[in-house]
Formats: C-alpha cells, structure tokens, sequence
C-alpha cells in the first residue's frame, strides 16, 4: 500500500511540476484538442472553413488577451468602471492588430532532407533545410519549425530578398534504434508578442531509420535437402548437381550415371559420384518482451542485434530467411528491408509459441531456426516453441544473459548457446554449432 501511494505521489507531484512550467502550452493543447472534437461530432460547413482556419491561429496567450478584453468590457460597462473600459480597449486593440501581422500570403519554397536515411545506432546523420524567396517583395524574417522525432527543430530565417535562399543544418541524434519521423517544415507567421500563430506546412514527412548493431558472422552452413539448388556439402550422394568423383558400379547403381568413356579406358564400368547441395532457410525469431531478461532496455536490444546479424548473415550467403519479431513479419527479402524492419520494433509482451506458429506459416521450408531471448524465458516455453517446426529442423536458442559467461550446451533436443554481449555471437556460430 505504501508502494502504490509513493508512486501516486510521484505522479502528483511531476503533474504539479507540469502545471507550474507549461500553463500556456496546457491550455494551447486543450484549445487544440477542443476544435478538433468540436469539427469531428459537430462538423463545420464548407462556407465557414476560412473562419474556423483564422480561429486556429490564436494562440493561448491570445486567446488569453481576448478573454480579458471583453471581461474588463462587459464589467466595466456595467459598473461604469472607467479603468477596466481602458484596459479592455487596449487589449482588444492589441489582439486586433496582432491578428493584421498574421494575414498576408508566404510565398517561399522550403527544401528539407535528410542524409543519409538509414544510419546505425550512433552514425551521425544530418539534415538540411533550404528556404527559398519566391515573392516579388522582400520577405520579412520568419520562423521555421522541423519536425524531428518528438521534438522539433526552429530557426528564426533573416530577411531575403526575392529570388534569393538560406541554408540551415541540423544534426539528427541517432543514439536509439528506433525510426524518427522527420518533417513536415512549417512556417510560423504571427506576431512578437506570440497572440497569433498561423503555420503553413510546406513538405511532407520523412523516416530516417536507425538500424541495429551488427556484426560480421561466419557462414551459417547448409541446411536440409530441400532442393538441387543450394550450397554442397561433404555429404556423397549418387544424384545431384555437384559432380565429385567415379568409383566403380556396384549392383543397384543407376545405369544412367554410368560414365561410359571412363569405363572404356579402365575395362571396367565406372559410376558418378555427387555432393549433396542443400537449401537452406533460416527463421529467426525474437523475444522481445523486456520481462525475460535481465536488464529490460538493454539486453532487448541486444536480442535484436543478434537476430538482425544472423538475417545479414543468411543474406548475404544468399539463403533464404524469416524474422518474426514483435509485430514484424518479413520473409525472403532484401537485408536492407529486413533492417527497416528491425528498427520499427517496439518491445513488449510476447507470446512465443504465437511466434514460432507465425514462423511456421511464414516460412514452412525452414531448415535452421533461431529463438533468441532471455534468461527468465521458461524452458518448457522454449520446448514448445521449437517443436512446432519439423523434427529434422535444427534448432537453435540464444539466451542473451550479460551475467553468464557465453558458452555452449544441448538439452531437449536443443542447442542452447547462451551470449553476454553480441561480439560473442561470432565465436559461438564459429564453433559450429549452427552448422
């Protein structure tokens, strides 16, 4: 009880603390907030969409000056108080002529992007927004916001003369996977007292996407004899594409395998041999529910980089792969798509088997697939994820646990390799056990 009512303070009191610093900004979101509901129950007629455009322009501490003025009006009118009569006019006339600083037309172009699109966790990556003079006059100075994320980035333009551009830059911050939106550009026309706020929009939205961490993986190895097309192995066979070796026929050999131009210079009939070539499709599914490990942030993105490496990995050998990861399902895709998608995951509660049935019917020709999660992931859970692939398929657990030293070890019918940091994925894949 003493827990609940401590965090039911805690939040009075950051509520408080709200209050007192943002008051204008509260009610500017309320009043917001107010003719959106009012236009979406009430609706507003064609002809007065002007009008309710003009009523979006006032801001909080405008519609603050208004409410005094005709407050100080209608007291001091009734009461005959000459002192609020006074009062009330020059807040009227104040807000009167801050609303003639609104009016007038921009006639500007604004250029903004973003290089390069797609970054990994602690790349730099910057910005670029160009503001263009297209009106025959000279234009005054001006404000322009940029979304980014959920902040936004303002800078106040100089005056410029018709024809003529500034350039600003801007340093996006890439410190979390994750994708930011950034855009659209407004252009804030008012006054300098801020009773009057009208913004035009001038670009459209942008993503920027902050891949995982990777690294540099050994190759998986073959998978099951799905196909003739895949990679060879040391497997013999009698009937593939991989030709390796003659031997001489034995009864039951196929005749058609008969290598009949060997076996007339050696006096005796001579058969091919093959190498197996095996396809291989690896699933990789992610835990992604911040209860089963340790340290919830953290080590979430730790499972995310490792099952990212693997897709790279299974990419780049040019076999077929899968992820399932939280709401993301993605399959026999580029690694760059698969990366996109990575970094639109948002951690949460997961139910594994769920996962694995998704695999399942994502990719029902797997050959190898991963399950990667944490240290408080019930065994019996990992058992019944895994047994809902094909008994020959190879399956392989990554317990992401940086309190355990890495290492390598078999239970119910499963290989377990348990990592504390990500670089110890390449030497555990390099011991062979996922080959």
């Amino acid at each position: 009880m003493s827990q609940t009512l401590s965090r039911r303070e805690l939040r009075e009191q950051a509520r408080d603390k709200r209050r007192f610093r943002m008051p204008l900004s509260s009610l500017s979101a309320r009043v917001h907030t107010a003719r959106s509901w009012v236009a979406r129950r009430v609706g507003v007629p064609s002809w007065a969409q002007p009008a309710w455009r003009v009523v979006g322009w006032v801001s909080a501490l405008g519609w603050a000056i208004l409410a005094l003025g005709l407050t100080s009006w209608v007291v001091g009118a009734r009461w005959g108080w000459t002192e609020l009569l006074m009062v009330a006019g020059a807040a009227l006339v104040l807000f009167v002529a801050c609303f003639v600083l609104a009016l007038g037309r921009t006639k500007v172009r604004v250029d903004a992007e973003v290089e390069p699109r797609r970054v990994v966790v602690g790349e730099p990556a910057t910005g670029r927004i160009a503001v263009t003079n297209e009106a025959r006059a000279p234009m005054l100075p001006i404000l322009v916001e940029l979304q980014v994320g959920l902040s936004a980035a303002r800078f106040v333009l100089p005056a410029l003369a018709p024809g003529h551009a500034h350039e600003e830059l801007f340093v996006v911050p890439t410190s979390r996977r994750g994708v930011i939106q950034v855009g659209p550009a407004t252009t804030v026309q008012g006054d300098p007292l801020g009773l009057m706020r009208r913004t035009l929009t001038w670009t459209e939205r942008t993503e920027l996407f902050v891949h995982p961490h990777t690294v540099a993986l050994e190759p998986l190895g073959a998978g099951l004899l799905r196909d003739l097309e895949g990679s060879t192995t040391e497997d013999i066979s009698m009937s593939d594409l991989a030709f390796h070796a003659l031997r001489e026929y034995q009864p039951g050999d196929d005749r058609r395998y008969i290598h009949w131009r060997s076996s007339a210079k050696a006096g005796r009939l001579l058969v091919r041999q093959f190498l197996d070539t095996r396809r291989s499709h690896v699933t990789v599914l992610i835990d992604t529910d911040p209860e089963q490990y340790r340290s919830s942030e953290t080590d979430v993105e730790t499972a995310i980089s490792v099952g990212s490496s693997i897709m790279v990995r299974a990419a780049t050998d040019e076999q077929d792969w899968s992820v399932v990861c939280a709401n993301q399902r993605i399959s026999k895709s580029g690694p760059q798509l698969g990366l996109d998608a990575m970094a639109r995951v948002e951690p949460g509660p997961v139910d594994l088997l769920g996962l694995a049935l998704d695999g399942t019917d994502l990719a029902p020709d797997t050959s190898t697939v991963f399950i990667i999660t944490g240290p408080h992931r019930p065994f019996i859970d990992l058992q019944r994820a895994a047994g809902q692939f094909p008994p020959e398929v190879r399956r392989v657990v990554v317990v992401v646990d940086p309190h355990a030293n890495h290492g390598v070890r078999h239970g119910g019918g499963l290989v377990i390799l348990t990592l504390s940091r990500l670089e110890d994925l390449r030497v555990l894949l390099v011991s062979g056990v996922a080959r």
